[in-house]
């Protein structure tokens, strides 16, 4: 089981993991008849493998290589049910809206006990005879449940294979340290290998974590394993304890207020059909859910944390004031009172003591009441003494109170400040100063929300605008070259894979979508080698029969500002074909659909981007395990006239699987630019049962801001000129390399800015 999570780990950084010792490894060995047949399963799906792998694979098993095989399989999904319900669908079946409503009509009478001449199927619908040819379906074409389960895919169409390289167990040490060191929150891929390696290899001893989110993570598990007392090193404020109960609470490592879960719940599952809306339920019963109980020992742990925090009784108040109304609950449902008025727990006493007096002014109190009065020293003194909120507030505050004076004094304090906070504010600045340009949020309750401009911009000409975003890249830049210049390096040349120009940092962007087999950075631009696009939706898997209704839909818009949508109530439009809608999943293997894209096609009628989304039709979130992605060849791919089957694993460019802790009922994935025959993969989560209610503006705006942002290639590149580093033409001919299979691991490109 060990051996098998560390692979399955090693296959997102592109690797295999093999329990061997690199230095034992003969270049000169023939591979033997398992290895050449092992390597052939692995172009079948879509992989090769570098000179290195090759040779360490001739130092394991038949055996061991059996069992790689079978984890390979099964996070491409090889053994799932992959049928669709139209046979052949890339040949459209002509049904139309009519054949719905006569089908519905006819069922609402009674079908053929009312006379009706037609087919009754096995989930009990009636067909009436001249609607839909039955003779090209899988299953009920009326309701949508199929019939049919596949036992196989395609494999071995691509065109290209995804070189495989050597990972041991020092690789996968320095992958956990990396998560560990990470100075950005890690995303859903990250956070799923940090806790299978933290239980594997355990916390080590005097570790530094820079991120919260992360930290909590690690308590989490210390907490499990009975080492409450080591947990105490992690929490050093009571939002931190506050943080890490929450997460035990909800699994979400953000604190979200219950009254946000709570309207949260009721949004999931509303349902444009009033008798299947259960939105009040489902707030209730998350309410329900959200109730707080704990038992002695429990109580016993936290009071003796908040008791051994190295605070102040003020300083711990007003780390806990932001949150009041929660601590409120908490600290009646943890008897706090109870054990402060035991012997040892003092501290305690005076923290709650002063938690409920609330005697001293806050310092935010302090700060509001200047602004409020227009103090613009006392603001900037106070801006100075947190340099993390300066950074946060930078923008309004030079809105406020001027930018030369304002930007003096945050240039004072930039140091003290991580180098991601000031490459945040780069990436943002131009937008936040354009007052025609659309801003967009991406709260963690898994949607998407515009943001009105600061209404000050008015008071500004367009030329004082464009200073404002000039000095602040300015500042970040400056800061950057400062801190790469301070580092101290034998290296006297680099070199920057130009595939890292595409990929832009990845700073701001939460990632709720697990990458099985690749750690691409939101932004990243995939080429399209052929003249079709194919993507793919599978759900259902480990779950019984029922209905469950995932659908999957493109948004196509055109030059002339005409659009488009390819969706279950429109199975053909221009460029684009769907392979029918599917509304219930077969027992444990799941059930698939796809859309198709034409690019020749698309490109001649005026299509310029095509979106890619996946929907929740069924009340809640998206279906834990859904697997969503698309598949690309130079040459044609297949689609099965007898179950619809259409997916290859060796074609699949990209895939991500929806997490358990998803809060999202709409997903956008990708877009296509149709003139560039290039897709960027981003994830924007918005909540609606279909596309119809996806904000393509804010789509745009969120594209846009990842165009804007700097990619790790010009990051690299001011690093070289910082340091003085030369430019080498291959990885073997500079002293530092950074390739495609480096930037992987997002975890070692945010060190690049944990300076």
């Amino acid at each position: 089981m060990r051996d098998k999570e560390l692979l399955r780990i090693a296959l997102r950084y592109r690797a295999i993991y093999l329990d061997i010792d690199p230095k034992e490894i003969d270049l000169e060995t023939k591979p033997t008849p398992a290895v050449l047949a092992f390597v052939a399963r692995l172009r079948e799906n879509g992989f090769s493998v570098n000179e290195d792998l090759l040779h360490a694979l001739c130092m394991v098993s038949a055996t061991e290589l059996a069992d790689i095989t079978a984890v390979i399989d099964d996070v491409m999904g090889v053994k799932l049910n992959w049928a669709t319900l139209v046979k052949g669908w890339n040949v459209p079946t002509g049904e139309t809206r009519a054949d719905h409503l006569i089908t519905f009509f006819a069922n609402l009478i009674g079908g053929a006990k009312a006379g009706l001449e037609g087919c009754t199927l096995p989930c009990g619908c009636f067909i009436p005879e001249g609607t839909f040819p039955l003779e090209r379906y899988t299953g009920c074409p009326f309701c949508g449940t199929p019939f049919t389960t596949a036992n196989f895919v395609y494999k071995g169409q691509a065109s290209k294979l995804k070189e495989l390289r050597l990972f041991t167990e020092e690789d996968l040490k320095q992958v956990y340290h990396s998560l560990l060191a990470s100075p950005t929150p890690l995303d859903a891929t990250q956070k799923d290998s940090f806790e299978k390696l933290i239980d594997i290899y355990g916390l080590p001893d005097n570790v530094e974590i820079s991120m919260k989110e992360t930290a909590m993570l690690a308590v989490k598990h210390l907490v499990a394993n009975g080492q409450q007392a080591q947990a105490q090193a992690l929490l050093k404020t009571p939002t931190d304890i506050l943080r890490y109960l929450w997460y035990e609470k909800t699994g979400y490592v953000q604190i979200i207020e219950p009254r946000t879960l709570i309207a949260q719940a009721r949004r999931f599952y509303y349902h444009i059909f009033g008798p299947l809306d259960q939105s009040e339920y489902a707030g209730k019963e998350m309410k329900e859910k959200l109730k707080l109980k704990y038992n002695r020992k429990h109580c016993q742990c936290v009071a003796s944390w908040i008791n051994n925090l190295a605070l102040s009784p003020q300083q711990a108040t007003e780390n806990m004031n932001a949150k009041r109304g929660m601590w409120v609950r908490m600290i009646r449902a943890l008897r706090l009172g109870e054990y402060s008025r035991r012997k040892g727990y003092e501290h305690l006493a005076d923290i709650l003591d002063a938690f409920y007096r609330q005697e001293q002014p806050t310092w935010l109190g302090i700060l509001q009441q200047a602004r409020n009065n227009r103090d613009t020293q006392t603001v900037l003194q106070m801006l100075k003494q947190r340099p993390g909120l300066f950074a946060r507030s930078l923008f309004a505050t030079m809105l406020r109170f001027g930018c030369e004076e304002t930007m003096e004094a945050f240039e004072q304090v930039t140091d003290q400040m991580p180098s991601r906070l000031l490459l945040s504010l780069g990436n943002a600045a131009e937008k936040y100063f354009d007052p025609d340009a659309t801003r967009t949020a991406h709260p963690i309750t898994g949607y998407t929300i515009s943001i009105s401009k600061n209404k000050l911009l008015s008071l500004y000409s367009p030329a004082d605008l464009r200073a404002m975003v000039a000095r602040v890249k300015q500042c970040y830049i400056l800061s950057l070259k400062h801190s790469f210049a301070a580092q101290a390096t034998k290296a006297k040349s680099i070199y920057i894979a130009p595939s890292l120009f595409d990929i832009p940092i990845s700073v701001g962007d939460r990632s709720a979508t697990i990458q099985d087999t690749s750690c691409a950075l939101m932004g990243t631009r995939f080429p399209v080698e052929g003249d079709a696009v194919r993507l793919f939706l599978q759900w259902g898997k480990g779950l019984h029969a029922q209905p469950l209704d995932m659908d999957i839909s493109c948004h196509i818009a055109f030059e002339n500002g005409k659009t488009e949508d390819c969706a279950y109530y429109r199975l053909k439009a221009t460029g684009a074909k769907h392979g029918g809608d599917i509304r219930a999943i077969p027992e444990m293997v799941g059930t698939a659909e796809y859309i198709e894209l034409s690019l020749p096609e698309l490109a001649e009628a005026g299509a310029k981007y095509v979106t890619f989304t996946a929907n929740a039709y069924s009340c809640g979130a998206l279906s834990p395990n859904l697997v969503v992605g698309w598949m690309n060849s130079a040459y044609p791919m297949k689609v099965s006239e007898k179950t619809g089957v259409a997916y290859d694993p060796s074609c699949v460019q990209h895939m991500v699987r929806i997490s358990e802790s998803n809060l999202s009922r709409g997903l956008v994935f990708g877009v296509l630019d149709v003139d560039e025959r290039e897709i960027t993969w981003l994830e924007m989560p918005f909540i609606s049962q279909n596309i119809q209610g996806c904000d393509f503006t804010a789509v745009n705006a969120l594209l846009q801001r990842l165009r804007n942002k700097l990619s790790i290639g010009q990051l690299l590149e001011i690093k070289a000129e910082a340091q003085h580093l030369s430019l080498a033409p291959s990885p073997d001919e500079a002293d530092e390399a950074y390739t495609y299979e480096w930037a992987l691991n997002p975890a070692e490109v945010s060190a690049l800015l944990n300076m």
